[in-house]
C-alpha cells in the first residue's frame, strides 16, 4: 500500500461561543484545540496551560497507606525486597524508580525483570519461587500483577508479602495481596486514571519520599527528591502510548526538563549514541530514538542491560553499556525488517483482497470506498522472533489498517502479540476468548498474550469472528481528524507560539491538525532516499508562498494537480541557521 490511500478526514465540531468569551485572552484556535481535547469548561483549560492538578496525593489510591507500612517495615527489618518489573520501557524504568527509591531509603531492593523468551509477560511462578529461596520476604511488583491471582497465591504460599502497582484493565476479581495499588480500581479516589506503569511506581515512591521527609528512616542513606525521579516517568509515560493529558501532561512536561539537563549519566549516555541533543528533547524523541534503544534489551533478550543503563553512577559505565544499546538495536531494526516481510508473504492472499480496495480508493476522488479483505490480520510462525512480533504487528496494523496478530509458534505454549485500530478495542476482544489463554494483557490498542499452541487454530477463529461482528459494514479506511480548517492566510508566528503552550504533544494530545482547503500547487519535488518524501511549494489566498515537506508521500510526484486540499500541522523548521514556518503535511487530497 502506498500514501496515496485516501485518508478520511473528520473536523471536529466547534468549540462553543461561551467558552470562547471566556477566555478572550487566548487565540480562539488554542481553545479550540483544547476543547477538541475534551478540555470544555475554563478553569480545565486554565489548569491545563499552567500545569496545574486537581490533586496529587498519592494516598487517595486504594491500598496505599498498607503499602507504605508494608515497605518501611521490611527495610526497617532489612528484608529483602524484590521489585519485579517488566521489560519494555515502562516497566523498565517503573522497576528504575522503584529500586532508586528504596535504596535512597536503605533497603536491600533486587530487580526482577523477567526473561522475554523463557518467562513472558507478567508474574512467573517459577521466577516467584527462586526469589522466595533468595530469602526475599517482600515482593513489589511494577507494571505488572493486576491480572496475575494465581501468581500473587504462589508468592503469598511461599511467605511473601505482595504489593501490587499497575495500570492494566482491570479484568475480575483482584490478586489477594497485601495491598493493589492501581487507579483503574473502582474504588479509587484518585482522580486520574490513565497514568502509566512508572506513573505507578512514581505514586508509591511519591508516598514513601513524603512519609520519609516528615518520619525519617533510620537506614536512610540519601535524601532523594520527587524531581530527581521525572526523567524516568516521562520516559515510560511516553513510550507506553497512555494519554499525554492531566497529570500525565504534567508529569511529561516537567520530566523533559529533567532529561534535558541530562543530569542522569545513563541518559547523558544514550543521547550521545543515538545522536539526541541535551535541550531539544520532545516526545517524539523518546517514542523514536530513546524509546527504542532501551525497548531493543528486552525484545533482543536482556532487559538488564537498559535497567543498568537507567542506574548507572558514572558516564563511563553509562556509555559502555549506551554503546551496547546501540548495536542490540541495530540487531533488531535487521530482524523487525525480515519477520515484516516473512509475515506478509504469509498472508499474502489477504493482502491482495486488502491491496485491492486500496487501489480501487486511489482510482476515485469521492470517499474511500467500503474496505475488502478480513477483518482482521493473524499471521503465525516457529521462525518468528518473540521479541519483535510486536513491532510487526503495529506495522502490519499500520500498514493495512486492520487489527494484527502475530504469534511465534512454539511448544506447548505459542506467544502473541497484537496491535489494533480505535474501531477495535483488542484487550477487550482477548477478554472473550480469555478460556483460550494461559495469560495476557494489554490495552485498547495493544496486547501481548500466551496461548496453548494446540488451541491456536481455534484463537484464530474465535478472534477473526469477533473482528467481523464488531467491524461488519465499518469503513476500514485510515482516518484524520483535524482540530479545525484554516486557511493559510490566517497562519502567523503568533499563532505558533500559543499553539506551542499545549506541549508536550503526544498520545490524545496530538499536534494540532488543520486542513487548508484549494491550496494552489507551485512546485513539487521528490526528496529523500529513493523519493520517499515529498517537498511542496503552495500558496494561499493571500499570496504569501509557503514552503511544506510531506514525509513518506512521494508517491504523489507528478500525479498532484493544480489545487489541492492539505491537512497539515504548523510547525517550525530551522535549516543552515535559518528559521521559519513551515507545513508538516500529513494528508493530501487532489482537487478535481
Amino acid at each position: 500500500m502506498s500514501s496515496l490511500w485516501r485518508k478520511q478526514w473528520r473536523v471536529c465540531p466547534t468549540a462553543p461561543q461561551q467558552l470562547l468569551d471566556c477566555l478572550p485572552e487566548l487565540h480562539p484556535l488554542a481553545v479550540q484545540v483544547l476543547y477538541n481535547r475534551h478540555l470544555e469548561r475554563p478553569e480545565e483549560i486554565t489548569a491545563f496551560l499552567k500545569g496545574e492538578l486537581v490533586s496529587d496525593n498519592p494516598f487517595l489510591l486504594a491500598d496505599m497507606n498498607r503499602a507504605v507500612m508494608l515497605i518501611r517495615q521490611a527495610v526497617t527489618d532489612r528484608a529483602p525486597i524484590a521489585v519485579y518489573g517488566d521489560y519494555d520501557v515502562d516497566g523498565i524504568t517503573a522497576t528504575a524508580i522503584m529500586v532508586q527509591t528504596l535504596r535512597s531509603l536503605g533497603a536491600d531492593a533486587r530487580p526482577y525483570i523477567p526473561d522475554r523468551f523463557e518467562e513472558g509477560y507478567g508474574l512467573n511462578a517459577d521466577a516467584i519461587q527462586a526469589l522466595a529461596k533468595e530469602g526475599v520476604r517482600l515482593m513489589i511488583t511494577v507494571d505488572c500483577g493486576i491480572r496475575s491471582p494465581n501468581e500473587v497465591a504462589v508468592a503469598r504460599s511461599c511467605g511473601m508479602q505482595v504489593v501490587v502497582t499497575d495500570h492494566h484493565h482491570i479484568s475480575g476479581p483482584l490478586p489477594e495481596a497485601e495491598a493493589a495499588i492501581n487507579p483503574k480500581r473502582q474504588d479509587s479516589k484518585y482522580p486520574f486514571r490513565d497514568l502509566a506503569g512508572s506513573g505507578v511506581a512514581y505514586k508509591l515512591a511519591q508516598a514513601l519520599l513524603r512519609v520519609n521527609s516528615k518520619t525519617p528512616l533510620r537506614t536512610t542513606v540519601s535524601e532523594l527528591s520527587e524531581a530527581e525521579l521525572l526523567d524516568l516517568v516521562a520516559l515510560g509515560t511516553v513510550a507506553d502510548m497512555v494519554p499525554l493529558l492531566g497529570e500525565n501532561h504534567v508529569l511529561v512536561r516537567q520530566g523533559l526538563e529533567q532529561l534535558n539537563a541530562a543530569r542522569r549519566p545513563g541518559m547523558a549516555a544514550l543521547m550521545q549514541t543515538s545522536g539526541a541533543k541535551p535541550g531539544g528533547l520532545t516526545p517524539s524523541t523518546i517514542g523514536y530514538t530513546l524509546g527504542p534503544r532501551l525497548n531493543a534489551a528486552g525484545r533482543m533478550g536482556d532487559s538488564m542491560v537498559a535497567f543498568d543503563l537507567l542506574m548507572a553512577q558514572d558516564f563511563s559505565t553509562a556509555l559502555d553499556l549506551a554503546q551496547k544499546l546501540e548495536q542490540i538495536n541495530d540487531q533488531r531494526r535487521e530482524d523487525t525488517l525480515k519477520i515484516q516481510e516473512d509475515a506478509r508473504k504469509s498472508l499474502g492472499v489477504e493482502l491482495d483482497r486488502i491491496g485491492e480496495a486500496d487501489a480501487e480508493s486511489k482510482e476515485t476522488a469521492s470517499e474511500p470506498v467500503q474496505a475488502g479483505g478480513p477483518p482482521l490480520l493473524f499471521a503465525a510462525s516457529q521462525d518468528f522472533h518473540v521479541g519483535i512480533i510486536g513491532l510487526v504487528a503495529g506495522r502490519l496494523a499500520e500498514e493495512f489498517y486492520r487489527p494484527a496478530v502475530v504469534v511465534q509458534i512454539d511448544e506447548p505454549f505459542s506467544k502473541g502479540s497484537a496491535r489494533s485500530i480505535p474501531e477495535f478495542h483488542i484487550t477487550q476482544a482477548l477478554d472473550a476468548v480469555a478460556d483460550l489463554l494461559v495469560r495476557y494483557g494489554g490495552h485498547e490498542a495493544a496486547a501481548g498474550f500466551t496461548v496453548r499452541t494446540e488451541y491456536l487454530d481455534t484463537l484464530r477463529e474465535r478472534l477473526m469472528a469477533l473482528a467481523k461482528e464488531q467491524l461488519i459494514g465499518v469503513n476500514l479506511a485510515p482516518s484524520l481528524e483535524a482540530d479545525a480548517e484554516v486557511p493559510l492566510e490566517q497562519l502567523s508566528y503568533d499563532l505558533y507560539h500559543e499553539l506551542e503552550t499545549l506541549t508536550p504533544f503526544g498520545y490524545k494530545n496530538p499536534m494540532p491538525l488543520f486542513i487548508a482547503r484549494r491550496v494552489h500547487v507551485l512546485r513539487a519535488v521528490a526528496v529523500g532516499s529513493d523519493g520517499r518524501h515529498l517537498k511542496l511549494s503552495v500558496v494561499g489566498e493571500d499570496g504569501v508562498v509557503w514552503d511544506a515537506i510531506a514525509f513518506r508521500q512521494g508517491d504523489w510526484f507528478g500525479r498532484l494537480p493544480p489545487l489541492v486540499d492539505l491537512a497539515y500541522h504548523l510547525q517550525q523548521n530551522e535549516w543552515n541557521g535559518k528559521v521559519n514556518l513551515q507545513l508538516n503535511v500529513e494528508d493530501i487530497h487532489p482537487v478535481n
